[in-house]
């Protein structure tokens, strides 16, 4: 009894209590230090990490391109934060070129500067080729061997579908006259609908992005839509907000606390998009399954389709119609999404510097004239025209940060040790606008690809695919498309910014993906 009223005397003064939350507090500062403890030699420097959250709360999250170029630390006066980014060193060169970062638990490398990039996507590429775990995924992935191409962990799954995804393409016309016929005649369409526009201000992003997704429809349905067509607008703002939610903020949260995505809500507001895209491919799949004939490949799609009834007695097979899904999604991302950010670019840096407009006209009515259209043979002629379309990519640096690797072993990059399992972050954006390499780094300046000469130049710097095995898959149908729907624009029109606006900014939208802020323009018929 006596010992019970001891008891109940120490619980009720609190002190028990108080005791108890003093040692979980001991414990689980005990386990975070375990679990946040480096023990490796050479490991890169960082910034001090904060228990149990790392540097998220210091990272701008919602910009990580800019935090990992500047240490922008978030203050709580954000009117103090631009003079505080000003005054503060950059974790570059703070660090050097190789840092480290923590995102709760997760060691995170960033690599920086040409030699250290190449030597880590390049020279080590069998080690840091891997993918981080995503825990967002898992509300989309079906199984380990699901994931489409650009977020599939490094293995056999990813090499078998990224192999079938190249082939397929090329019997679809990659890389041959037949994709170049297409790319040509979308971008016919595309002046057709320049034209109609009268000289009236417009926002050319919707009709833009119309016009570079159907070239790649045409691979994957097998046919083009008009740009009023209802379901291919839908289908459209569809991938739009997929690629618009990566960068979002709560996506990047739940990826750090997978918790978050039991919360009422996060998953419908996250995956929104993703259900409604599926949704419609999968009344796709079905109208192909419909008409189809094995021994004719349409589209995409039926090789797909073809692939997966081969392989319907393997059960670790790479082919299913859930991957079906993921790999058009990754498909489209790599075949139009970036293609028109970075046309868009390149109109707004043709409205403010209306002289390298011009010299680019006048190098086009030289090779091609203002009849004929451009082919791809025109591309080795036209030195200027190519550096332009190569600044455009240079300056508009559309995924400063690339997608994420991991490594699938023990490394070393810049004489550092990379442990297996780390996250990669290859920061592009320090190598195409790095002040040791680019004579005007911030500005946008075609000269940089160009000899004394006047003719172009292959820089090793110039990397807006990145390199190494998780090359962008669309590199070589972005290339043509950026070519012959540039040449083909500029034959045509001249474009300006309309009268009684301001002239626009070269600024972008920050995040994952860059892209220009909008803006207006006017076209005239030459």
């Amino acid at each position: 009894m006596e010992l019970f009223l001891a008891t109940w005397s120490l619980l009720s003064s609190g002190t028990f209590l108080a005791t108890l939350a003093f040692l979980f507090t001991v414990l689980a500062l005990l386990f975070d230090f375990m679990k946040r403890r480096r023990s490796w030699e050479r490991y890169p420097p960082g910034p001090t990490s904060l228990p149990f959250f790392g540097n998220i709360l210091q990272a701008d999250v919602k910009n990580l391109p800019d935090y990992c170029t500047k240490n922008t630390l978030l203050t709580k006066n954000r009117e103090q934060k631009s003079e505080k980014q000003d005054t503060t060193n950059k974790l570059r060169k703070k660090y050097g070129d190789v840092f480290s970062l923590q995102f709760c638990w997760d060691n995170v490398v960033i690599i920086n500067g040409l030699e250290s990039v190449k030597e880590g996507l390049i020279t080590k590429s069998e080690d840091t080729s891997d993918r981080p775990y995503f825990p967002i995924t898992d509300c989309y992935v079906y199984k380990e061997n699901c994931a489409g191409m650009v977020l599939a962990k490094y293995g056999q799954s990813w090499r078998e579908v990224r192999r079938f995804s190249l082939s397929t393409l090329r019997d679809l016309g990659l890389g041959k006259k037949s994709l170049e016929d297409r790319v040509t005649e979308e971008a016919g369409f595309f002046c057709s609908a320049l034209k109609s526009t009268g000289g009236r201000p417009f926002d050319p992003y919707l009709m833009l992005n119309n016009a570079v997704s159907n070239v790649i429809c045409s691979i994957i349905f097998g046919d083009r839509f008009e740009y009023d067509d209802k379901k291919f607008l839908t289908v459209m703002r569809l991938f739009e907000d997929i690629i618009k939610t990566t960068g979002e903020l709560l996506p990047q949260m739940v990826n750090v606390v997978p918790a978050l995505v039991h919360v009422p809500g996060v998953k419908q507001k996250i995956f929104r998009a993703h259900n409604k895209l599926f949704d419609f491919l999968r009344d796709v799949i079905a109208e192909h399954k419909e008409g189809w004939d094995p021994s004719v490949k349409r589209d995409f799609i039926d090789a797909f389709l073809e692939k997966v009834e081969q392989m319907k007695g393997y059960p670790s097979s790479s082919f299913s119609e859930p991957n079906l899904f993921l790999t058009v999604v990754d498909l489209f991302t790599a075949g139009s999404g970036t293609t028109s950010t970075t046309l868009r670019f390149g109109f707004l840096y043709m409205i403010l510097y209306p002289n390298i407009q011009s010299r680019v006209q006048e190098e086009i009515d030289l090779v091609i004239g203002k009849e004929r259209q451009p082919t791809m043979d025109d591309r080795a002629n036209m030195p200027y025209t190519n550096a332009v379309l190569n600044e455009i990519q240079r300056c508009g640096d559309i995924l400063p940060l690339s997608v994420p690797h991991m490594t699938s072993r023990d490394t070393e990059i810049h004489g550092f040790f990379i442990p297996k399992g780390t996250t990669l972050m290859f920061n592009l954006t320090s190598i195409l606008k790095d002040e040791s390499i680019w004579e005007k780094p911030h500005q946008f300046h075609p000269e940089h690809f160009l000899d004394a000469d006047g003719q172009l130049i292959k820089r090793d710097a110039f990397l807006p695919f990145s390199a190494g095995r998780r090359v962008c898959l669309g590199e070589q149908m972005a290339k043509m498309n950026l070519f012959l729907f540039f040449t083909s624009i500029f034959q045509k029109f001249t474009f300006h910014t309309p009268k009684d606006q301001p002239r626009p900014s070269e600024k972008a939208t920050g995040g994952t993906i860059r892209a220009p802020l909008p803006y207006q323009i006017c076209v005239e018929v030459r």
